[in-house]
């Protein structure tokens, strides 16, 4: 059984319009699971209602086996961060990480302990009597984790709480958050609408568009082995191209051979549409021995991207991008043909 367990969950805010339907989702303990997904996909409705912030309409919310579906949200021992971290400005660090232990009713030397336990974990120790207007945008959101975590909670819910920070601070803190979610083994769930930092600290992310979860899975599959097109775009892939379905290889171990107007593919898994990332397009050079999975186009455009050239090209498949390296160049109006390998072709 799941440590947190989210079934069958419906979120309609107008009655009608459903905001989550039917939404699952199990999250083992200790892990750091991402939502992930553009605005208005459900991540932060998810969030909520798990919080106890937002009622939903229908589904149950289980945490170690206990129906929490009705329980207040001052009953769930949660910390919750926001993107705007909601300090109070007129109490100094270490009052604002004391507050929830206060309202808990505390002993004050056991409050004392705990802040400072809490202070040493975010390395917050020497700015204790400061007020949030002293701090730094990075100091202020750990002092948001810090006020969410003294209270030891069940659960960590963090709702894009890096979006307000400048992009070399936010790979910093993503860091910091990792370290700190790891060191205390706290169950986790961050909502983030970008890619690069919910991969690089997640154990698993939901991929989440119009209130469902297209795909749950570890980072390194998601990136990889997207299930859907709309997976398969959010993450980055930029090329779709209609495959026909021709034979099922049985004797080539299950495999199932498709082709593209003729030429014949060889994709990892069934389906409808065959994707490929940019730089996992080959550009031939006139004298390759390569004579299979081949698509011939004109160069419309190239740009640079530092350690790369990319080709938008016109085919007979519509516009597909490749990327090509510095040694070979190729001019708008070229003629050149892209090798597809049957390894970093995905079906979706």
């Amino acid at each position: 059984m799941s440590y947190l367990e989210l079934k069958n969950i419906d979120v309609a805010y107008d009655g009608r319009h459903k905001v989550l339907d039917n939404l699952q989702l199990n999250i083992e303990e200790g892990q750091l699971v991402s939502l992930l997904g553009p605005s208005g996909c459900g991540k932060t409705t998810t969030l909520r209602v798990v919080g106890g912030l937002l009622e939903a309409n229908a589904g149950q919310i289980l945490l170690g086996g206990k129906d929490y579906t009705n329980i207040p949200i001052h009953k769930r021992n949660f910390g919750i961060v926001f993107q705007s971290y909601a300090l109070f400005p007129h109490m100094t660090v270490e009052d604002n990480v004391a507050f929830g232990l206060k309202m808990r009713g505390d002993k004050k030397a056991e409050i004392g302990r705990k802040v400072a336990e809490i202070l040493a974990t975010v390395d917050l120790t020497d700015l204790g009597k400061r007020y949030p207007k002293e701090l730094s945008g990075g100091q202020r959101q750990r002092v948001a984790l810090a006020r969410a975590l003294v209270v030891r909670p069940k659960l960590l819910l963090l709702d894009e709480p890096l979006s307000n920070l400048d992009a070399k601070l936010r790979l910093k803190m993503r860091v910091e958050i990792r370290e700190i979610q790891q060191k205390l083994g706290i169950t986790t769930i961050f909502v983030t609408h970008d890619q690069e930092e919910c991969f690089s600290i997640s154990d698993r992310v939901a991929v989440m568009n119009g209130g469902i979860i297209e795909q749950y899975d570890s980072p390194e599959n998601i990136y990889s082995y997207p299930a859907t097109e709309f997976v398969a775009r959010f993450v980055g892939y930029e090329n779709f191209l209609p495959l026909e379905r021709t034979a099922r290889g049985l004797a080539s171990g299950g495999s199932i051979d498709f082709k593209i107007d003729g030429s014949r593919l060889i994709p990892e898994r069934e389906g409808l549409k065959g994707t490929i990332r940019p730089e996992d397009m080959v550009i031939l050079t006139p004298d390759s021995p390569i004579d299979h999975n081949i698509i011939e186009g004109q160069v419309e455009v190239r740009t640079y991207l530092g350690k790369s050239y990319q080709y938008k090209v016109s085919t007979a498949f519509g516009d597909l991008v490749a990327n090509g390296s510095s040694q070979r160049l190729y001019a708008a109006g070229e003629k050149i043909r892209l090798h597809l390998p049957e390894n970093r072709l995905i079906v979706v």
